[in-house]
């Protein structure tokens, strides 16, 4: 189990060479754990970083530039990862939720040689390939006897056959730490996916910095079960869990989260804040058809009366209900998005430490984060030990929007000099697109998204997060989207499209027609409208049980949720 010790930092790196050397100092260390057949196995960190030589290796024996990888989180994806890159080539991490189509673009974009896949993939891929495409080797990591296919298995024996040889070129490979080895294809929130440029440096430098606000050990074991190609998972589970040799353990599923917390005796669950709230409100809702709910209360104001005397005994007091996630769970690491301050005290007060990160894609991902020692409730943290942070042009309440700086922003978007120079300026300012403030203390607040800013007709910003927190405090919300209708040239209305939990909405009102539950619903927003000053009051909801469109990353698509309301709108 993690535990807490007088800090030694790690030696900071600039490349994944480095990386994998430290790989080799953990000898026999457990670097990864997954289950099959029913059954724990294990990858020692001797046979991580073998393999990863044996894989670039290969690379370097094929002559490719550019090599994609889609699949589900697994140890031949980051073999690929890590090979590749290692390798001096540059590698294309791909969602593996994109449909066909999206896939077979992304390809062809990205300019690949090479595609490492799983096989569910096979079609996609042979279907671009009579098109016409770059691709020249095709590399399964399932077993298959499809000709034309290379077999993973088959890329490691010969990787380790030329090492034997005496023919390997691995150590003559000279890395430019600051050219392009990983392209990244934003997430998609917006109409068409930019792809990020990063170097080996901006991820590294990250890493490395992180471990200032929050450590990992040995001993702690994480959960990898966020989407592996996204910067946030990839980063901070994959990169930097191995940068501090702890034992990543890959996830069945997300409906084996729970069982795989208890399995793998996890002490450090990786997260965003959907997957947090939902087990939150699962949680919450048991207590309540449990009737301890002032048991719960009662105890959580002992805990409190103890902590201010410096004795903490929540572990011991909450057990019953820290089982539905695991005694060896000491620290949630979350972000993508901000997340409800109830939430996080609900967390704080059954002894789980919660600790936010806040970045993008763009900055490799971290820009701010929170510490064990040093946070505040409802901000982002603070900047990490080389990152510097700044609002641009400031409003009276010194909100504007958010920019950072510093050796982990990216070189630019591929083939897009009119999107970078939009993102970057001359002196080499991020421009988020986040609006927020900076308060005395340097804790930074995220009040929403530049490009969701709702502007009333008054000239009066509304920052639609904001009321979407509160809409979702409600018990049967499970989440919603707030937007604005233009009911005449002069009048602008502000909607709220809200998706309940069908079983929630039941115990809640008990049960009624959908006429009635909508007459209920308003009156819950009333109640909220009340303690708002008018022009933030909700005018229209629309009430739905069909979940809103995400991302991978569980970010909302709201393009295309507002595409849907138009449409609507218009009939």
């Amino acid at each position: 189990m993690g535990k807490k010790s007088e800090k030694k930092y790690y030696e900071e790196i600039s490349n994944f060479r480095e990386l994998v050397k430290r790989y080799e100092s953990f000898g026999e260390g457990i670097a990864f754990k997954y289950k099959q057949e029913g059954k724990i196995k294990e990858i020692t960190y001797k046979k991580f970083s073998a393999d990863i030589k044996k894989f670039a290796e290969k690379v370097i024996d094929l002559k490719v530039k550019r090599v994609a990888v889609i699949g589900n989180n697994r140890y031949e994806w980051v073999i690929t990862y890590l090979g590749v890159t290692t390798a001096g080539k540059v590698i294309v991490p791909l969602d593996k939720a994109l449909t066909d189509k999206e896939i077979q673009k992304i390809l062809k974009r990205s300019e690949v040689d090479a595609v490492v896949y799983d096989e569910k993939y096979q079609n996609a891929i042979d279907e671009l390939i009579s098109q016409g495409s770059n691709i020249k080797y095709k590399i399964c990591m399932d077993n298959t006897e499809k000709e034309g296919v290379l077999k993973f298995s088959q890329m490691l024996k010969e990787g380790e056959y030329i090492i034997a040889s005496g023919k390997s070129k691995y150590d003559d490979v000279i890395l430019n730490e600051n050219e392009m080895y990983i392209m990244l294809f934003t997430s998609g929130t917006t109409n068409e996916p930019k792809a990020v440029m990063l170097s080996q440096e901006n991820i590294c430098k990250n890493i490395s910095a992180y471990q200032y606000n929050f450590m990992m050990y040995k001993t702690d074991t994480l959960l990898s079960f966020l989407p592996i190609h996204h910067t946030f998972e990839c980063s901070i589970t994959i990169i930097y869990g191995t940068y501090c040799g702890a034992t990543i353990a890959f996830c069945e599923g997300l409906r084996h989260i729970a069982d795989n917390l208890k399995e793998f005796k996890v002490s450090i669950f990786v997260a965003v804040p959907l997957v947090l709230e939902t087990m939150a409100k699962k949680i919450q809702k048991a207590i309540v058809d449990s009737g301890k709910e002032g048991l719960i209360n009662a105890m959580k104001k002992l805990s409190h009366m103890l902590l201010k005397c410096n004795i903490d005994v929540r572990k011991k007091l909450f057990k019953p209900v820290l089982k539905q996630f695991d005694e060896y769970l000491r620290v949630v690491l979350y972000g993508a998005a901000p997340m409800d301050k109830e939430t996080i005290k609900w967390y704080n007060d059954l002894g789980i430490d919660l600790i936010q990160g806040y970045g993008l894609t763009e900055s490799s991902p971290v820009l701010t984060a929170e510490s064990s020692e040093r946070k505040r409730a409802g901000s982002i943290g603070f900047p990490l030990k080389n990152i510097e942070i700044k609002i641009d042009n400031p409003d009276a309440d010194g909100v504007g929007e958010i920019l950072g700086k510093g050796p982990n922003i990216m070189l630019g978007y591929y083939q897009n000099e009119e999107a970078t120079k939009k993102a970057l300026d001359k002196d080499g300012w991020l421009h988020t697109g986040d609006y927020g403030y900076i308060d005395k203390d340097g804790f930074v607040y995220i009040t929403g998204r530049k490009s969701d800013i709702i502007v009333l007709r008054n000239g009066k910003n509304i920052y639609p997060q904001e009321l979407e927190f509160l809409i979702n405090k409600l018990p049967y919300v499970a989440e919603n989207i707030v937007y604005a209708r233009n009911k005449s040239k002069t009048d602008t209305l502000l909607c709220a499209k809200i998706v309940y939990n069908e079983d929630n909405l039941k115990d809640h009102f008990g049960e009624k027609s959908k006429e009635e539950y909508e007459k209920l619903v308003w009156e819950d927003i009333k109640n909220i409208n009340k303690d708002l000053p008018t022009y933030k009051h909700i005018k229209e909801i629309v009430l739905t049980d069909e979940p809103l469109e995400k991302t991978t990353t569980q970010k909302v698509k709201r393009f295309v949720e507002l595409k849907k309301l138009e449409k609507v709108d218009s009939k």
